[in-house]
C-alpha cells in the first residue's frame, strides 16, 4: 500500500459526503495550487477555501454560459449562469486573493495554467464522453509529478440522467485514461475517483468500494436494457400527468 492509498483510506473512513472526503484529502496532502473544473454555484470552492489553510491559489474553470452542444440537465440559460457566477464570487470573496476565475471551457482557458503547476485538480464539469475526454487530457499535464486529479460522478451507470440526455461516461473513461498514461486510479465512495500522477508509470485500478467490477460498456447499451429504461421513464411521466390532471379536475 503506497502513501496515497494510506491517505485516501483514512479520508474515506472519516467521511460521509464527497466534500468531507476531499477536505480531509487536501488537508492531509497540504495541497497549495488547485483547479476546479465545473464550479457552477461555488459551494465546493467555498468550503475548500474556507477549511484548507494550505491553499495558496485556487483556479476556477467554468464557462458560466449556455452551451449548445451540452445535452445535460445542468445546462441552463445565460441569465441563470450569470446569477451562478455572481453567487460564486459572493461565496468566495473572503478568499479573493487566492482565487483565479477563468471563465470559459477547459480548452478555452486551460493554458492560463502552467504545466506541472498544480498539486490537485477536481473535475466536475461536462460528464459526457466528449467532456471528460477533454478535461482529463488537457488537465493532466498541468499536474505536477506526485499530484492528483479527483473527480465527481464516477457513476456505475451511464444512464445517470434520463435517456433523453447524453450518457455520463466519467466511468469507465477515467479508468481507460489512467491506463493510457500509466497512472493509479482509485474508485471512491459517493461516486468519486482519484488519479495519482506518479514518477513511475504503472497502471492500477484500485476499487475501494467493491462495486466497479465491470469496466466495459456492452451490458449498459444492450437494447433490452435501454428499452426498459425508456418504458420506465414513459410510465413515470404518464403518472405525473395523471396526478396533475386529477388535481386540476378536483379544483
Amino acid at each position: 500500500m503506497n502513501t496515497t492509498e494510506q491517505i485516501i483510506n483514512g479520508c474515506v473512513a472519516q467521511s460521509t459526503h464527497r466534500v468531507d472526503l476531499w477536505l480531509h484529502f487536501l488537508q492531509s496532502t497540504k495541497a497549495k495550487h488547485i483547479v476546479e473544473v465545473g464550479v457552477y454555484r461555488g459551494d465546493f470552492a467555498s468550503r475548500l477555501l474556507e477549511e484548507c489553510d494550505s491553499i495558496e491559489k485556487y483556479y476556477m474553470i467554468d464557462p458560466w454560459r449556455h452551451l449548445g452542444s451540452w445535452n445535460k440537465p445542468a445546462n441552463k440559460n445565460d441569465e441563470v449562469f450569470e446569477q451562478f457566477l455572481s453567487e460564486t464570487k459572493s461565496k468566495t470573496d473572503f478568499a479573493a486573493e487566492k482565487r483565479v476565475i477563468l471563465r470559459g471551457t477547459t480548452t478555452e482557458v486551460i493554458e492560463e495554467i502552467s504545466d506541472g503547476e498544480l498539486d490537485f485538480a477536481y473535475i466536475d464539469g461536462d460528464h459526457t464522453l466528449k467532456g471528460i475526454t477533454i478535461d482529463l487530457i488537457r488537465v493532466f499535464p498541468k499536474i505536477r509529478v506526485g499530484g492528483w486529479i479527483g473527480g465527481d460522478d464516477f457513476s456505475r451507470t451511464v444512464w445517470q440522467h434520463q435517456t433523453t440526455f447524453e450518457p455520463t461516461l466519467v466511468f469507465p473513461f477515467a479508468v481507460y485514461f489512467a491506463e493510457a498514461v500509466g497512472a493509479r486510479i482509485y474508485a471512491l465512495p459517493n461516486a468519486q475517483f482519484l488519479i495519482e500522477k506518479d514518477k513511475v508509470q504503472s497502471f492500477a485500478f484500485i476499487d475501494l468500494t467493491g462495486h466497479y467490477d465491470d469496466v466495459s460498456l456492452r451490458e449498459q447499451f444492450r437494447l433490452d436494457k435501454v428499452l426498459k429504461l425508456k418504458l420506465a421513464e414513459t410510465f413515470a411521466f404518464a403518472k405525473k400527468v395523471a396526478r396533475r390532471m386529477k388535481h386540476l379536475i378536483s379544483k
